[in-house]
């Protein structure tokens, strides 16, 4: 299976990054880029430090505005916050889209990084492997 997966969420800095090294990493013929409807520009320090004591973190991991990834072709969009759903541009291939929502872990301690990844990995990887099955 190889297919492709946007992540999307308001500033491309915490959940999304982390929701797309994670995509990458665990599901085998699954790729994943991550985007922002308003891009901080940057990736939060705390979500880079979790993701290198991972082990998945990659270089090329970086905040990203729609205009980076709104010709690329999606086998699934993922919104991660109800900003990002509501903000959501018509790709213009169309392609199907699921919601699950995560608490920005942005501005709080490491502490709520990790929680936010271990939601991440419990909830969201089963959520796209289901729906590109379907």
């Amino acid at each position: 299976m190889d297919k492709k997966v946007l992540v999307l969420c308001t500033g491309n800095s915490c959940r999304s990054i982390i929701a797309e090294a994670l995509i990458n990493a665990k599901l085998d013929g699954v790729s994943a880029d991550s985007s922002g409807v308003r891009a901080s520009g940057k990736v939060n320090p705390n979500a880079e430090k979790l993701l290198k004591e991972k082990g998945i973190w990659q270089e090329r991991y970086h905040s990203k505005t729609l205009q980076e990834v709104i010709d690329n072709e999606y086998d699934l969009i993922v919104t991660v916050c109800d900003h990002a759903k509501e903000r959501c541009p018509m790709f213009p291939k169309p392609a199907p889209k699921i919601h699950v929502v995560f608490e920005d872990p942005d501005g709080k301690g490491y502490e709520a990084f990790e929680l936010t990844y271990k939601e991440i990995e419990e909830e969201l990887l089963p959520a796209v492997k289901k729906a590109l099955e379907a």
